[in-house]
This record gives C-alpha cells, structure tokens and sequence, in this order.
C-alpha cells in the first residue's frame, strides 16, 4: 500500500513562501505521477498542480506563475514551492500519486493571514 507523508504547511504572511514536502514509499512501479489539491472552508478540493513521468507539469490558472512543483525520483519525493501566497490560497493542501489508482495524503494546512 502507497504511504504519502506530507510536510511544510503553516501560518504565513501575504506575499510570503513556502515550500510543502510529500513524500511517497511502497510505490513498486516507476509509472506514476504525483500531483497536490487543495480544499479550502466550503470549498470542494481542486488540484493545483500535477507532475508528470517526464517532468511535464500542469498548473491551476489561480496559481501560474507563483508555484512551482518538482520531484526528486530517488527519494519519490515531490515538491511544492508556494510564492507570492494571497488569503485566498488558504486551504488544507494533499498530495496525490495516482499509479492506476488513487492514494492520498492526510493533508497540511496553509494559512494565509497578516
């Protein structure tokens, strides 16, 4: 069974950085990607960004330009840089790897407050 551990969540100004960790074992195959959602207060969880076998990214329009998502295919790490955070970026954030099927971390939550 795939295990995502997520880290890097936290209170952080507007304008402010940070960068969110997901770290996957048990994977057993090299066919996978891995991606991060977010699901804000009353809000239905919608994905962010998503890193493809390949390195092929795709961003949500709300965050082009701000975050960035990479991985480290030795360590199935994946990565979320978070720049330039706005209130509205506020969510509990999961980490995604989908193998043919779905598996899904516990979440971290990011919040953006002056």
């Amino acid at each position: 069974q795939v295990q995502l551990v997520e880290s890097g969540g936290g209170l952080v100004q507007p304008g402010g950085s940070l960068r969110l960790s997901c770290a996957a074992s048990r994977v057993g195959t090299s066919n996978y990607s891995m991606g991060w959602y977010r699901q804000a207060p009353g809000k239905e969880r919608e994905l962010v960004a998503r890193i493809y076998r390949g390195g092929v990214t795709y961003y949500a329009d709300s965050v082009k330009g701000r975050f960035t998502i990479y991985k480290d295919n030795v360590k199935i790490t994946v990565y979320l840089q978070m720049n330039s955070l706005k209130p509205e970026d506020t969510a509990v954030y999961y980490c995604n790897l989908n193998s043919g099927m779905d598996y899904w971390g516990k979440g971290t939550l990011v919040t953006v407050s002056s």
